[in-house]
């Protein structure tokens, strides 16, 4: 994420402690089972995600009014049971829910505020994967976060927008909206004919029904994070193309409403010539599909990454915010944090991947920008790896200080160890979840060294060092 002024564990430990706020034990059909815990006591978001179970795959099939606002939703979960289960949380803000099976047969549920608790006729075994089926419809309403920002669903004059980081996904889909769960998507959209319907991955189909409306299909095939989950709604020119791009054709689609597409199509151009060099210093793109959106400003106050197709509001679409927001498709996007503690692992690095290419391409060494960065009393408020409150999760310490720490990790291990360190990060993670302990340690193994005197001041230090 770009968030300007215009705005330490692993998933499995998460999990295991989820497992570990399960209710009373039930016994039904000869399992015996215990709910979910209805969250995974992530540090800064501790009832976003459940327990007791793993998302495989989301299939979404959504109906969107503009004129009203209404969404018209069904959500079909194929998730795999991680301890015997009675019962499940799914997260979901507002919204009406009308009917909830598992397996085809109708399941009890009730709400508590934003967590949707479904219980199955028959407990689920472990290890069992099952498929939780949720239709729902209402006016989505957006979220507010701790530092003034919204996500969520964005309504516009023609249509929506739907970005969720870091829990706005929640305000128009149930599911397990914590990063640690990732999964496979189909997302499927209708809306009136003369409107388009974007989201993430390949488009698979589009065709107009007798009724006046169009659907879009769209496929998302490797694992994301519900909070990387789009949806883009209205009059959008596009352009679709399939260069070669790290070695493989790869299908590029971008989207810019009508005031802002001319203004955008030449940098909309150089995607494919930005993510060809990306590959080569980040490893091979992890997706099958890239591109970008490209909005009328007042919609959103922020660019963000969502997976293969990162979104921008039009005051906020030039190079060095591109550039940002396609390194997150390595850092943050296929390789995740593992809590929202560990996001100066996608923010630093997306951070020092514009250092780099203005290192490369404007003649501005990253020394340059450390120094600069070094200089801002603002950078120096926390330590990136430790953000006091969820409203600091997107201060400049997580961004700049998080670069910061990048390069001094280049400038003490040198160039060599430090490229293969770019490169290697994001493969062996690739498609997974990861810490900050996770990264150190993997640091530290390529470099052939102990780092703890760097990571002791940089990483976790209180306060400016006296040198740098």
């Amino acid at each position: 994420m770009t968030r300007r002024p215009t705005r330490t564990g692993t998933a499995a430990a998460l999990l295991a402690l989820a497992l570990l706020a399960g209710g009373c034990t039930e016994v039904t059909g000869g399992v015996r089972g215990t709910p979910g815990a209805a969250g995974l006591r992530d540090p800064y978001f501790p009832k976003l995600g459940n327990g007791g179970y793993d998302v495989r795959h989301y299939a979404l099939s959504l109906a969107y009014d503009p004129g009203t606002g209404r969404l018209d939703g069904t959500a079909e979960i194929t998730a795999r049971a991680t301890q015997d289960l009675s019962a499940f949380n799914l997260d979901l803000a507002g919204l009406t829910v009308s009917r909830a099976t598992v397996d085809g047969a109708r399941a009890a549920y009730n709400r508590a505020g934003d967590e949707l608790t479904l219980r199955p006729r028959e407990d689920i075994s472990e290890g069992a994967e099952f498929t939780a089926t949720v239709t729902y419809s209402g006016v989505p309403e957006p979220i507010t976060d701790a530092d003034g920002s919204e996500e969520g669903w964005l309504r516009t004059d023609d249509g929506a927008v739907a970005v969720g980081e870091p829990e706005g996904s929640m305000t128009w889909f149930p599911g397990n909206h914590h990063p640690a769960d990732k999964a496979a998507y189909d997302i499927t959209l209708t809306v009136p004919a003369g409107l388009e319907a974007i989201s993430n991955g390949v488009r698979t189909e589009r065709r107009k029904g007798g009724d006046g409306r169009v659907t879009t299909a769209w496929h998302a095939a490797e694992p994301m994070a519900s909070y990387l989950a789009t949806v883009a709604i209205g009059r959008y020119e596009t352009a679709a193309s399939t260069p070669a791009t790290g070695g493989r054709s790869l299908p590029v689609l971008t989207a810019a409403e009508p005031s802002v597409a001319a203004g955008s199509a030449a940098l909309r151009g150089e995607i494919p010539g930005i993510l060809a060099r990306q590959a080569e210093r980040f490893g091979p793109y992890p997706f099958s599909a890239a591109g970008a959106i490209v909005t009328e400003d007042g919609t959103l106050g922020y660019a963000l990454e969502t997976q293969t197709r990162p979104v921008f509001p039009a005051a906020a679409f030039d190079r060095t915010t591109l550039v940002h927001e396609l390194a997150h498709q390595w850092f943050g996007n296929s390789v995740t944090p593992a809590t929202w503690r560990d996001l100066w692992l996608n923010e630093g690095f997306a951070t020092y991947a514009e250092w780099l290419y203005t290192e490369e391409y404007g003649d501005v060494p990253a020394r340059t920008h450390f120094e600069r960065a070094f200089a801002q009393d603002a950078n120096w408020a926390f330590p990136p790896a430790a953000p006091p409150t969820a409203e600091n999760l997107f201060d400049p310490p997580v961004y700049q200080r998080g670069a910061m720490v990048l390069h001094k990790l280049r400038e003490t291990v040198g160039d060599a160890a430090f490229d293969e360190i770019l490169r290697g990060w994001p493969a062996k993670y690739r498609h997974a979840n990861a810490s900050t302990d996770d990264f150190t340690a993997y640091a530290e193994s390529v470099a052939g060294q102990d780092l703890d005197g760097l990571w002791k001041v940089w990483l976790y230090g209180d306060g400016k060092p006296a040198a740098m």
